[in-house]
C-alpha cells in the first residue's frame, strides 16, 4: 500500500476504535511501518474519531518528527516495540473499558476458554503499572515482548501487535469480546475450559500463524 491509503486505513482504524467504544475523547494510539527508517503514527491529542490523514506524524526509529506534527505521547511504548519485534509492523493502543477492567483489578484473562483467545489473542501478557508517557511503560514490558502480542497494561489499557495495523486492530476487538464472554460466564457460573486435547490443537494453529 502507498503511504497515501496508509495514512486513510489509519484513519479509518481510529474511528473504527472509537466507534467500537474501545476508546473515548483522545484516549489511545496507533502506528505501523512505512519503511526500516520510518513510523507512521497518530498525533497528540486528537480524538481517533475524527482523524484526518494530514494529522498524522510520520517519525524516526527515535520518535524524532519528520515534518508538522507532535506525535503521540505513548510513542515510546511503540518505539520499544518496533526496536525488539522486528516480526511487527504495527502496534494499537487503546482503553477497551472490560478488558482494562481486568487490568485495573489485576486479574488474567485465560486463554483456554475460547477458540479465538487460544488463536487470535495468544496468551495475554500483564504488564505492572508504570507511568504513562514515560519510559518506564517501554521498560515494563521488555520482559513480556518476546513472547506475547496482546497486553494488558496495569490500571491504564491494553495493545497489541499485528502484521499489519489491520491484524492489530482485529486483535484489540478481540480481546475486549473475549474480556466481555469471560466476565459474563463468571456471573453466570464457572467457566468450562476447552477440552485439553483441542486447547493443544488450537496452540498449535496460533504458534505456526504467529507474529
Amino acid at each position: 500500500m502507498s503511504e497515501i491509503e496508509l495514512r486513510a486505513l489509519m484513519c479509518d482504524m481510529g474511528r473504527r476504535l472509537w466507534q467500537r467504544n474501545l476508546v473515548g475523547a483522545t484516549e489511545g494510539n496507533l502506528s505501523l511501518r512505512l519503511s526500516p527508517q520510518r513510523i507512521l503514527c497518530t498525533p497528540s491529542g486528537v480524538s481517533k474519531g475524527h482523524l484526518r490523514p494530514t494529522d498524522l506524524v510520520v517519525i524516526d526509529n527515535h520518535g524524532v518528527p519528520h515534518g508538522a506534527g507532535v506525535p503521540s505521547s505513548e510513542i515510546k511504548l511503540h518505539l520499544k516495540v518496533y526496536a525488539d519485534r522486528k516480526d511487527c509492523h504495527a502496534v494499537v493502543h487503546a482503553h477497551p473499558l472490560t478488558a482494562t477492567a481486568f487490568a485495573l483489578a489485576g486479574e488474567s484473562i485465560p486463554d483456554d476458554l475460547l477458540p479465538e483467545a487460544i488463536i487470535v489473542l495468544g496468551s495475554v501478557a500483564n504488564v505492572p503499572f508504570a507511568m504513562p508517557g514515560t519510559l518506564d511503560v517501554a521498560y515494563s514490558i521488555e520482559p513480556f515482548l518476546p513472547h506475547h502480542r496482546t497486553f494488558l497494561l496495569a490500571n491504564h489499557g491494553a495493545f497489541t501487535l499485528g502484521k499489519t495495523l489491520e491484524d492489530a486492530f482485529f486483535r484489540m476487538e478481540t480481546l475486549e469480546r473475549v474480556a466481555q464472554l469471560v466476565l459474563t460466564a463468571r456471573q453466570l457460573g464457572s467457566p468450562q475450559p476447552i477440552p485439553a486435547r483441542a486447547f493443544r490443537e488450537l496452540s498449535e494453529k496460533y504458534l505456526n500463524g504467529e507474529l
